[in-house]
């Protein structure tokens, strides 16, 4: 406020020197104008001058109220008081500067309360990543203190060492996949498209997980309708996919069947995924792409990044993707890349 205070000051010593100085001249070109003709003349035009230096003066001392009002009011704007309006500054050259610093001040408000909204959303997403590793990190001390018994049998070790296995690779899948989230979302990436065809997308996502579903005991198959092709980077689209089909896998129980079928229309080449698990409850279709967003049976078994992985990816290479219900049973993904 002092600052304020000082360049009102002087603003205020700036303007009076002008207005002496005017003043000055407009009385002695008017005195000097009429003395010839008659002192009562002279007289009159210094009166007027005079009554043109205290008009000015109070227009003067009106504008320089303003300013300092405004600057005031950019003054509580900085301290953080949402009740300022311009509305009094309706008239004039000042009517300009304060709609402008209306719109500034009101796109200030939105950009501090989306930088609030990404603090908050940061501070509980690295909460909920260290409660995810966690927890699988606390698995691997209990097991590799199991592991220093002597009188462990090879047996036993064998199942320590595929349980140790499972572990460390779950925890580098979340933290490679976080990763990754977080580049595309800063738009670090580049992606590199490509012209590929469906079936080899389809064939590098399925080897990743065919093992998986081999020992759960559910089928996986590929309907690929004619030769579609994509033009999409190979490496992330597959990882996306991959996601879904992990996703679809660890939700269809034993003696179940996830399908997936490729193809193309006049509009656009699509990819579904579908599954003959439980389905995906109403109330969460519209947050199953949040990200770590758990709260059913549904979702409370996985991290809650894979399929906002999925979603980032697609939506990034311009395509869509959705979730629903199936008839009678199961969820299904729907991904479509719109011809151009």
């Amino acid at each position: 406020m002092s600052g304020q205070m000082h360049s009102a000051g002087k603003l205020r010593g700036f303007a009076e020197r002008h207005l002496r100085l005017i003043h000055f001249l407009l009385t002695a070109a008017a005195a000097a104008f009429c003395l010839p003709f008659s002192i009562p003349c002279a007289a009159a035009a210094a009166a007027l001058s005079a009554g043109l230096y205290a008009l000015y003066a109070c227009i003067l001392a009106q504008r320089r109220d303003q300013v300092i009002r405004l600057c005031d009011d950019i003054d509580r704007i900085l301290r953080s008081d949402d009740r300022i309006r311009f509305d009094e500054y309706r008239e004039g050259e000042l009517s300009v500067l304060s709609a402008e610093i209306h719109k500034m001040t009101i796109r200030l408000r939105e950009q501090n309360a989306a930088l609030l909204r990404e603090k908050q959303f940061a501070k509980e997403a690295l909460e909920d990543i260290s409660h995810q590793l966690r927890t699988p990190l606390t698995s691997v001390m209990m097991i590799l203190g199991l592991m220093r018994s002597p009188d462990l049998t090879d047996k036993s070790r064998m199942e320590y060492l595929r349980e140790l296995y499972e572990l460390l690779a779950r925890m580098k899948w979340l933290i490679e996949t976080m990763l990754s989230l977080s580049r595309i979302e800063a738009d670090a990436v580049k992606f590199t498209p490509e012209r590929i065809t469906c079936r080899e997308l389809l064939r590098q996502a399925a080897e990743p997980v065919s093992v998986t579903a081999e020992l759960k005991g559910v089928e996986l198959r590929t309907e690929i309708e004619g030769e579609p092709e994509l033009i999409c980077d190979l490496h992330y689209t597959s990882e996306a996919i991959v996601n879904l089909l992990k996703n679809a896998i660890e939700h269809t129980p034993a003696g179940g069947t996830v399908t997936v079928t490729a193809g193309e229309s006049p509009m656009f080449r699509f990819i579904t995924i579908a599954d003959t698990g439980t389905g995906i409850p109403e109330a969460e279709l519209p947050h199953i792409f949040e990200r770590f967003y758990r709260s059913s049976d549904y979702t409370k078994h996985g991290y809650g990044i894979g399929l906002a992985f999925a979603q980032k990816v697609i939506s990034a290479q311009e395509g869509r993707l959705k979730a629903a219900n199936r008839e009678p049973h199961g969820a299904v993904f729907d991904i479509r890349f719109y011809q151009s």
